[in-house]
């Protein structure tokens, strides 16, 4: 093979993408139900696990993503590419920076899952995530907010002349910045990427990071990893279990896997932390790294009716995958506690590996005991940990910015250790509250525009105090956004008195939903109920708004006043999947099942464009109004079946 010298290019690739659609008009003050938020733990003191720790009730400052449609149509996505004579990696940098596909050019095989559309599904923290690639997830437990957001992209050299591709961006709930740098070295058939995180602030806060691979299934497949014992969900509990055989299936073997399930596995400290995917001939994907992921994860979406599904809806006609992750902490429970001016780092490897098949016919412990020793004598752990320590000077070197992200981090305060990183404010809602900063004058919004940027929170409503105690007494949407520092505090009652002066000065639809939310808060679920219609009757144009106010007159069980304002809709709302269930919903709460199922099963069954993982939903209810209608029970049609566990 010709040696070709590494090189870093950007383009386009041409895709069938469904419309991601614009932010919602509101903050996420109510939230969504997040799993890991229900869990009990039957563990031993010594797991260490952090169960629990950096939970999160919304995903404030962030918008909710819900305004997408699975339509697709064909359209350009911006990429940048690294490649040398063995790989070729491709990377989506206006979508969190994906890495996309990862080509081994001598075999010509695509080792990592990539999805054939880009299409938008309710599985992430902000509601909008897709399947595919290798997804970077920081900050918070889940899906990562950044995930469909554009990451500053930027170029330079390493000391050998590579070419490294950088990207990065500040992280609004955690408040830090986060940096990856990515190459390929001239006579190596792998990936390299150095991550990390700086938290300049002078608070411990919760950490949280996973590289979520998505594979291919392949018949008759397995994973190799290190571990005997694995942290895993079990009779309503998180349990320690050992593995590969865990209630008489070989979990290694995903297909075997009948539930969708997550399995943590437990690396022992001494030995290297990778894990493999590998197909029946023993090929696949390897990835290593340095100790500081200590964890490695199998997520299975299982073999049942909802699990296929959900892998059908995620996609068109790429087929089924598994989930292979590597973390910083033990499982995703919890997050880990990161000291104050502080700088994590850690270096990841990806290529492919060829195990001999004789070694895939042995047992697990045997597979993983070859693969181990195989990578100590090549030096790779040892080799890689050099890496890291030789590329600190390139890690803090100003690289060219070729695509912008977001102009929060150019606000933030404390820039120690990410100097090097340059954030430029685009955004007019910035340039607002950066002035706010300099001379304390918010200004004011007519009512009927959407909010600009969320920036008030816990930490600095204080200077909104302020502003209302004088320059801006007379201001409602100060008062607004002082409404929602309170909320950020939990400090309900004064956030509900600064929505209603806010409403008391103008009339708006912003104050109505913060005093909606804050009274169902109280449990003054009438009040809440009102409110939220006063809104609706202001801002009842926008799905966004009226998604978030019918989940919320659901929440109060204002079944009544959410069938008034939606019989009042234009035909075109009525057809919004999500608007439509919440409806179908109260019409059965009031007993109106005959006109619910009818609705239900119209056109061929209800799409719910944004349905929730793990939200069984639409399966409940089509149970429930077909025992009202028809007497007897029966098996949940396909199209509403997604219990996947």
């Amino acid at each position: 093979m010709r040696t070709q010298k590494p090189e870093l290019y950007f383009g386009t690739k041409t895709m069938r993408i469904a419309p991601l659609g614009e932010a919602s008009s509101l903050p996420d003050l109510s939230g969504v139900r997040i799993l890991q938020n229900d869990l009990k733990f039957c563990l031993d003191e010594e797991d260490e696990i952090y169960e629990g720790y950096g939970r999160c009730k919304n995903a404030y400052p962030y918008r909710q993503y819900n305004n997408y449609t699975r339509t697709l149509e064909e359209g350009e996505v911006k990429t940048a590419v690294l490649e040398n004579s063995y790989l070729k990696a491709v990377f989506l940098p206006e979508y969190g920076g994906r890495l996309w596909e990862l080509w081994d050019k001598e075999t010509g095989e695509n080792i990592l899952y990539t999805n054939d559309v880009l299409r938008f599904s309710n599985l992430a923290v902000r509601n909008a995530w897709f399947s595919g690639g290798v997804e970077w997830n920081i900050g918070v437990i889940g899906h990562t907010p950044l995930t469909t957001d554009p990451m500053y992209t930027a170029e330079l050299t390493d000391d050998n002349g590579n070419p490294v591709l950088r990207m990065y961006e500040y992280e609004r709930i955690r408040k830090v910045v986060y940096q990856m740098d990515f190459w390929m070295e001239e006579e190596q058939k792998n990936l390299y990427c150095r991550m990390r995180i700086v938290n300049a602030g002078s608070d411990v806060i919760p950490m949280y990071w996973w590289s979520n691979m998505a594979v291919p299934e392949y018949e008759n497949g397995h994973i190799i990893v290190p571990a005997q014992e694995a942290f895993t969900y079990k009779e309503n509990a998180v349990i320690k279990t050992e593995i590969p055989i865990v209630d008489g299936v070989d979990v290694t073997d995903y297909n075997k896997i009948p539930k969708s399930t997550d399995y943590f596995f437990h690396i022992p400290q001494e030995e290297p932390k990778y894990i493999a995917n590998v197909n029946e001939q023993g090929y696949g994907l390897l990835q290593v790294s340095t100790k500081r992921l200590q964890s490695r994860k199998l997520f299975s979406w299982g073999h049942e009716s909802g699990s296929c599904h959900w892998q059908e809806f995620l996609t068109d006609q790429a087929g089924n995958y598994v989930e292979i992750q590597a973390g910083l902490a033990k499982t995703q429970y919890g997050c880990l506690p990161m000291a104050p001016h502080t700088a994590w780092e850690w270096m990841e490897q990806y290529g492919p590996v060829k195990v001999e098949k004789e070694i895939l016919e042995k047992p697990h412990t045997e597979r993983a005991a070859y693969l181990t020793e195989r990578l100590v004598k090549e030096h790779v752990p040892d080799r890689l940990e050099e890496k890291r320590i030789a590329a600190k000077a390139m890690a803090k070197r100003e690289a060219k910015v070729v695509m912008k992200g977001s102009g929060y981090g150019a606000l933030r305060s404390s820039v120690k250790g990410t100097e090097h990183l340059k954030f430029e404010i685009h955004e007019a809602g910035l340039f607002r509250w950066k002035n706010f900063l300099e001379t304390g004058i918010l200004g004011k919004q007519n009512v009927l525009d959407r909010p600009d940027e969320f920036c008030v929170d816990k930490e600095n409503y204080t200077l909104l105090e302020k502003a209302v105690a004088d320059k801006e007494k007379d201001n409602w949407y100060a008062w607004y956004l002082l409404g929602i520092g309170y909320y950020t505090a939990e400090k309900i009652q004064e956030a509900q008195k600064a929505f209603e002066k806010s409403w008391m000065l103008e009339e708006n639809p912003w104050a109505a939903h913060g005093c909606a939310v804050s009274r169902l808060l109280l449990d003054r679920k009438e009040e809440a109920s009102v409110w939220m219609e006063r809104g609706i009757d202001m801002y009842g144009d926008d799905i966004s708004y009226l998604k978030e106010g019918f989940k919320i007159l659901s929440f109060c069980g204002a079944e009544e006043a959410l069938c008034r304002k939606y019989e009042a809709m234009s035909p075109d709302k009525k057809k919004n999947g999500r608007l439509k269930l919440f409806y179908i919903q109260a019409l059965h709460a009031l007993g109106k099942n005959e006109e619910a199922y009818r609705l239900l099963e119209e056109d061929g069954g209800l799409l719910v464009d944004d349905i929730r993982e793990g939200e069984d939903s639409l399966g409940k209810l089509w149970r429930e109004l077909h025992v009202f209608v028809n007497g007897k029970e029966g098996e949940v049609p396909y199209i509403y079946n997604f219990r996947a566990s």
